[in-house]
């Protein structure tokens, strides 16, 4: 074949993007993405909710998406919509779709609303998989500035009204109001209540990401989904990757059925697979608070010893914004700090971590940023870990100066 004189290469798309590596396992020390506690994985109970599933409907699987239409299998439609209750929102299975994830979800929405070159509305650090599909079709993403309760309304309404003197009317405005990634900070009902009132001032629907909106720390009192409190200018999306498990690959959407009828005929695959979807439903209809509240009292606890560990290794040097649920720990290093430069010493070191340029809108402002998963390590690598990145930034940056010390020490030296 190789001298014949074909190649695809020159045949590929101009638009493709760089090619994949090979997977090559992941490293010692796993803070990237957004995986979840192994431990956690209710292995029996999931087992089980499968065999009582497959008994009860293991039959329509003869059938594309196990004769439940469109929108996704019905038992786990019922649940979405018996848990959307609990974010004050009050809606029928025919306004929820099932999703391969929230990224399918986004995938739609974009596919309703986007064309290239639109203007659309970010957090100005936002979800990296959010941010690169609109920045690959060729949108213009414009940042909002964010504090410590989320999206900051003011400085949204100064956006939105140059944007209108410009003759720009934004399509949507993207935002994860709850437990916010990376920061994860949640957003004030008063706060929410002002940007639904700026979004309708200004004609711009907001698009809710609520994907971690179920693992809040102790039982604290969260303000209702964007959606409950203006769904028709609100389209809605979650996911049971960071409840249950990322490789099961569910989520959902939430809208009326206008913006809900655009979004299935948008849709190019045969439907999510039926039988996970049965098992997800079986399994939370029985057995979803106990589960969630043992993931997020584990998840609680692995943040407290990531949180130690940096001020331990780094002292004053780490500037963390303490997330109020989820998986992520967001942080800044000093502005000297190019975190770029220390991805692949980090690599080398057997750390991965997200550099936070790639969770902005803009690299600059988080150029001395980072987001570290505390999820999938175990509390002992989670310390091993930091100690081992302190070790690899001090010796490229000089920082910190106290991680110096600690290694002098723990070498006898």
């Amino acid at each position: 074949m190789s001298g014949s004189g074909f190649a695809y290469t020159n045949l590929f798309a101009r638009s493709l993007p760089a090619p994949a590596l090979r997977f090559a396992g992941y490293p010692k020390y796993n803070f990237i993405g957004g995986h979840n506690d192994p431990t956690l994985i209710p292995v029996d109970g999931l087992i089980a909710a499968a065999t009582a599933a497959l008994r009860k409907e293991g039959p329509k699987l003869a059938m594309y998406t196990a004769a439940q239409g469109a929108q996704g299998y019905l038992g786990l439609r019922e649940f979405v919509k018996s848990k959307a209750r609990r974010r004050g929102i009050d809606c029928s299975t025919d306004d929820i779709l099932i999703t391969a994830g929230s990224g399918q979800g986004i995938d739609l929405v974009n596919a309703v609303l986007l064309e290239p070159g639109d203007t659309v509305i970010l957090e100005e650090f936002s979800y990296q998989g959010a941010i690169n599909k609109l920045k690959r079709d060729g949108q213009k993403i414009v940042a909002a500035p964010l504090d410590e309760d989320g999206i900051k309304v003011d400085a949204l309404g100064e956006i939105l009204g140059r944007l209108k003197r410009d003759g720009t009317t934004p399509k949507y405005i993207y935002t994860i109001p709850t437990v916010q990634n990376p920061t994860g900070s949640i957003m004030p009902l008063a706060r929410r209540r002002q940007l639904i009132a700026v979004a309708q001032e200004y004609g711009v629907p907001i698009f809710e990401d609520e994907c971690y909106a179920d693992l809040i720390w102790g039982g604290r009192e969260v303000p209702p989904a964007l959606y409950s409190l203006d769904p028709q200018h609100v389209v809605h999306i979650g996911s049971f990757s960071k409840t249950l498990a990322p490789a099961l690959r569910l989520g959902y959407a939430i809208a009326d059925w206008d913006f809900m009828s655009r979004m299935i005929a948008c849709r190019s695959d045969s439907g999510c697979g039926a039988l996970e979807q049965m098992v997800v439903a079986e399994y939370f209809s029985q057995h979803f608070g106990e589960h969630v509240d043992e993931l997020s009292e584990t998840l609680k606890g692995k943040l407290d010893t990531m949180v130690e560990a940096l001020e331990r290794e780094f002292g004053t040097a780490v500037e963390p914004w303490i997330p109020k649920g989820g998986i992520f720990l967001w942080m800044k290093l000093p502005d000297q700090v190019d975190i770029m430069k220390l991805v692949q010493p980090a690599a080398a070191a057997g750390i991965a971590l997200n550099p936070g340029p790639e969770w902005s809108v803009e690299a600059a402002p988080a150029r001395s940023r980072l987001r570290l998963c505390f999820a999938l390590a175990s509390k002992e690598e989670i310390r091993a870990g930091v100690a081992e990145f302190a070790r690899v930034c001090y010796e490229q940056t000089g920082i910190p100066v106290r991680s110096a010390n600690v290694q002098r020490a723990r070498a006898g030296e």
